[in-house]
């Protein structure tokens, strides 16, 4: 009886499906069940609950036979992710998907007795009643009424592409191997000729990509954060991430999507080539993320074994150290597949002294000739390779080579240079060592070597000794240097006074050592961005702390003032909205400032980016646009110092690895008394369209300076768009004017960003658009205190009206388009800088 129920209720669920001509339209739709008593004819269809996939005929380009496959239902195109006949075409329009009365989903065509697909399940229960559902994940399940166990899915089953949680690779308790395979063409989706697989014979699993049977393309080895020899596809990715399970009952692979409102899919086309796409619903067209490099340098073996690819646009092969190429005649830059090999033969490494020289950034030879050991430091994974004399080379199985081994007992195939790649360590005979170290062969350069170390005593004894006298002066002249610009600061002087006489500031100094390390010298690859302080660099400390070193370029047009203010403020400020400071560095004539690391970069890295932008929702907006009032709310009341930022813009509000905003970049901050109301500079500093009226034309500044540019931050989070980016179709100068516009006419929705379409709460949106136009107000006295901000964003009352903002004055567009400056840009004031800091 139960059963029976259970049938009648699927029964109900279950409804007609609809025709349409490629992968077509239809009126009606069925939404992701199919039972024994219905069917999918040619022309109709199923979808999912979301609507999100669609399964139903299809032929593809110009082609006239017929195919059961699943696409995307609303996404750009709808492209075909998943085709069940894909070598056996219907070549009319008789084809029936059905469930049989052994529990099946077959594909039935006229005239024929036996299905020309089939899922081929057997089921383990007598009571083979099933139901086919298709899941929003664009999987397609076979599943058995009575227990609902799943009898069968398509995304063990997969053709050419791969969705977001699909798994490749191999499942050890049922034998199943996933693996990708290309269409024969675009008219054609079968069986191609190149396959992606997931090799599962190492310890150490790569990505494998076959052209027949030719090995054409690897990843690289899993180096736990992702494939080694693609550090595009890594955990670090701001859109996607990266799995790699390996263990007895499975070795797979698969990737997520970070954030819910995207599609993304992974496809191996029919030349070969690996490309990612992605996009969001209501998108025109795909975006294309990018086509794993399949070049010359990238084809499996192309060097030769122990050579490796040094120039991945010109194709150049060298062969590793020690080694020399096998047949010299035939030997060319881009001909080496002869290989190479030892200078003086394999029997020269097991003499004493040989050892081994590092080659850096290399994408790492194929792991198939490698042994694995993931327990082992990279110490005692020489003191391993050294005690084989079979063992060629050896490198860290992670990234940072704290933990695993890779020890190369045969070729090394397939190795070439990398940004971003490892290191890898390659045995040398000692001749070969002495030579890359320097060191001389010949008796009387010995003797010379030999007096040079009976001296070597004396000179450490008397450079120690100038060490120590030079450390000992420079940390007298740092702490002096750093007397002395406090000494001339009007802010630090009242900061003495303010904070009960000390001159010190609240935070450590780091020394020259620690920065230099953590930085790895200030390599160009860890530089960050470019701002008006100076460049920024990315460093972590010994204790495994990430940071943002920020420097003083002496060309930079900021300097001691800003210096000074940032130690002397931050270090004093302490709020989960604003940029922690965690000390400085004075060396000689550079200045440092040292920062926790924001892994998102700044605000303006989204929110003026087309791809960025759609990774932001309103929700996400809005807690953005509270935090920052919470901060400068903090600074102008509740901090210890009363402090004016006087630069508030979106590329100084940093992002977290949560999104939430930090207030950053101080330099041009100043502090107030408690009684304090307004001051006056001689000297206007700050960012084009972000300062207040009162501070661009007279140098007056105040807290409602900060409340101007904190009201043009809201607008521009609200609409996507710079407030001083001009349009020369608009009569409006900027964002204030046209907001202003939209306003007075009762459009003010029409301000929003066009990425969030219809999804947010158009109460709340308007709420926040009025509450920008009050903070930018002409008149500094009508706009709001920050205290006030806060509590319209986190209470519903009766907002005021605002009246007529600052700098919207109209301008007359034949006659800016006759203009020489007809670009758009305005005159600029004297002595105002663009202080931008970038990625953090």
């Amino acid at each position: 009886m139960i059963i029976y129920f259970a049938k009648g209720f699927l029964f109900l669920q279950t409804f007609l499906l609809f025709g349409f001509s490629q992968f077509g339209t239809s009126q009606n739709i069925s939404h992701g069940f199919l039972t024994i008593s219905n069917a999918i004819r040619d022309g109709h269809f199923l979808v999912s609950e979301g609507e999100t996939f669609a399964l139903g005929f299809f032929r593809p380009g110009v082609s006239t036979n017929r195919y059961v496959g699943i696409r995307y239902n609303k996404a750009p195109q709808q492209p075909v992710v998943w085709v069940a006949n894909r070598d056996n075409p219907i070549n009319d329009s008789s084809g029936v998907l059905s469930i049989d009365a052994h529990g099946n989903l077959v594909l039935h065509v006229k005239d024929r007795n036996q299905p020309i697909w089939s899922t081929n399940i057997t089921s383990k229960s007598s009571d083979n009643s099933t139901f086919a559902q298709l899941l929003d994940s664009g999987n397609l399940q076979l599943v058995l009424n009575k227990t609902r166990e799943v009898l069968w899915q398509s995304f063990d089953y997969p053709t050419d592409t791969t969705l977001p949680n699909m798994k490749l690779g191999l499942d050890r308790r049922t034998g199943l191997s996933r693996i990708l395979t290309s269409w024969k063409s675009k008219d054609d989706p079968g069986t191609g000729t190149y396959s992606y697989v997931l090799n599962t014979s190492s310890s150490s699993p790569e990505l494998y990509l076959y052209k027949s049977n030719i090995l054409w393309w690897r990843s690289g080895h899993w180096n736990g954060i992702g494939w080694s020899g693609v550090p595009t596809l890594s955990s670090s990715n701001l859109l996607l991430n990266f799995s790699l399970v390996n263990n007895q009952n499975e070795t797979t692979t698969s990737w997520g999507l970070r954030y819910a409102r995207l599609f993304s899919r992974l496809v191996v086309n029919e030349s070969g080539s690996i490309q990612r796409f992605m996009g969001k619903e209501g998108d025109q067209q795909w975006a294309f993320l990018g086509s794993v490099p399949l070049d010359q340098c990238d084809i499996y073996g192309k060097c030769g074994a122990f050579g490796k690819c040094e120039n991945v646009t010109e194709f150049e092969c060298t062969c590793l150290p020690g080694f020399q190429p096998k047949s010299p005649s035939e030997w060319s830059p881009r001909n080496a597949s002869s290989g190479c090999v030892r200078k003086r033969g394999q029997a020269s490494i097991c003499n004493s002294g040989d050892g081994f020289l590092k080659v850096e950034n290399v994408k790492l030879p194929d792991s198939s000739f490698a042994r694995v050991d993931e327990k082992l430091s990279l110490k005692e994974c020489r003191q391993q390779c050294l005690k084989n004399c079979s063992c060629a080379a050896y490198g860290g199985v992670d990234a940072k080579e704290e933990v695993g081994c890779l020890r190369w007992y045969g070729e090394m195939i397939d190795t070439r240079v990398l940004n971003g790649g490892q290191n890898l360590y390659v045995r040398v005979d000692a001749l070969e060592l002495g030579h890359s170290n320097g060191f001389f062969a010949n008796k009387r350069r010995r003797a010379i070597m030999i007096v040079a170390l009976l001296v070597t005593p004396l000179l450490i004894f008397l450079c120690a000794y100038w060490l120590i006298r030079r450390k000992r002066k420079a940390r007298e002249r740092k702490f002096k240097l750093f007397d002395d610009v406090t000494a001339s600061s009007t802010t630090f002087r009242d900061s003495h006074k303010l904070d009960g006489g000390r001159r010190k500031p609240d935070l450590p100094f780091f020394d020259i050592s620690t920065i230099l390390a953590a930085t790895d010298n200030f390599s160009p690859t860890k530089k960050l961005g470019q701002g008006g302080f100076g460049p920024v660099y990315k460093g972590q400390l010994a204790n495994g702390q990430e940071i943002a070193v920020k420097t003083l370029s002496r060309s930079s047009r900021q300097g001691t003032e800003e210096f000074k203010n940032e130690v002397m403020l931050i270090a004093k400020l302490q709020h989960r909205n604003l940029v922690r400071l965690f000390g400085c560095c004075i060396h000689k004539e550079e200045k440092m400032l040292i920062y926790e690391y924001m892994p998102n970069k700044s605000l303006d890295f989204f929110i003026f980016d087309e791809i960025g932008r759609q990774l932001l929702d309103w929700s996400k907006r809005f807690e953005i646009i509270s935090g920052i009032a919470r901060g400068v709310l903090y600074l102008h009341q509740d901090s210890r110092l009363k402090i004016i930022h006087r630069d508030l813009k979106t590329s100084n509000v940093l992002l977290d690895a949560a999104m939430n905003p930090k207030i950053s970049d101080f330099g041009l901050a100043r502090m107030f008394g408690d009684d304090q109301i307004e001051a006056n500079t001689n000297r206007v500093v700050g960012t084009y369209g972000y300062m207040a009226p009162e501070y661009a034309m007279e140098g007056l500044y105040s807290t409602k300076s900060d409340v101007f540019s904190y009201g043009v931050l809201i607008l521009e989070i609200i609409s996507g768009k710079r407030n001083n980016h001009y349009h020369i179709a608009t009569p409006c100068l900027n964002l204030i004017g046209h907001a202003w516009d939209l306003w007075m006419e009762g459009k003010a929705l029409d301000l929003v960003d066009s990425s969030l379409g219809q999804a947010y709460p158009a109460h709340e949106v308007s709420r926040c658009i009025q509450i920008g136009l009050l903070c930018v107000q002409e008149q500094a006295t009508e706009r709001p205190t920050m205290v006030e901000i806060v509590f319209m964003l986190g209470n519903e009352t009766t907002l005021p009206t605002p009246n007529k903002p600052a700098f919207i004055n109209r301008r007359n567009i034949n006659n800016a388009q006759d203009s020489s400056n007809s670009a758009g840009a305005p005159g600029s004031i004297n002595d105002v800088t663009i202080s931008v800091l970038e990625a953090r």
